[in-house]
C-alpha cells in the first residue's frame, strides 16, 4: 500500500506562486526565463507550470521576440480550488477512497470512511471559499 498524506504538490505552490505574480503585474509579459529567476523556482519545473496552466487557459503563453506570459483570467475570476484541481493528479487523502478492493472493511457504511470523507469535503469547501484576487 502506497503512503497516502494531505499536502498539496511543490507543483501546486509553484502554480500559485506564478499565478500571484502575474496578478499583481497585470500588464506585464513575463519571460519564464525572468519568472524563473524572480521567483527562485528551476526553470525546468517551471516551465511544466506554465504549459498546465496555459493549456488550461488560466494563462496566455505566447512566443516570439515579444512573447511571455500573462494572466488570462481576471484574478476575482480564478477560484483557488480550481487551481488545485488543475495541479493536482490525485486529492484523496486516502488509497480507499479510489479503490474499494485495498481493504474489505472500507466499504460504503465504513464510517472511518465517511469521517474522512467529510474532511477532504471541507478541505475542498475551504480552498472553494477564496479566489486569486484574495492572494493578491
Amino acid at each position: 500500500m502506497g503512503e497516502y498524506y494531505m499536502y498539496l504538490s511543490k507543483f501546486t505552490y509553484y502554480s500559485f506562486r506564478v499565478l500571484i505574480c502575474l496578478a499583481k503585474n497585470r500588464n506585464k509579459f513575463f519571460r519564464v526565463e525572468d519568472l524563473s529567476n524572480e521567483l527562485e523556482i528551476p526553470i525546468s519545473h517551471l516551465r511544466k507550470v506554465v504549459w498546465k496552466l496555459a493549456k488550461s487557459g488560466v494563462i496566455l503563453s505566447t512566443k516570439g521576440r515579444y512573447g511571455g506570459i500573462i494572466l488570462n483570467i481576471e484574478p476575482e475570476d480564478i477560484n483557488i480550488y480550481d487551481i488545485v484541481k488543475i495541479t493536482e493528479k490525485n486529492l484523496s487523502i486516502f488509497e480507499c477512497f479510489d479503490k474499494d478492493e485495498v481493504c474489505q472493511y472500507m466499504i460504503s457504511e465504513c464510517k472511518i470512511k465517511r469521517i474522512m470523507n467529510n474532511a477532504q469535503n471541507k478541505f475542498i469547501n475551504e480552498f472553494s471559499k477564496y479566489t486569486l484576487e484574495d492572494l493578491i
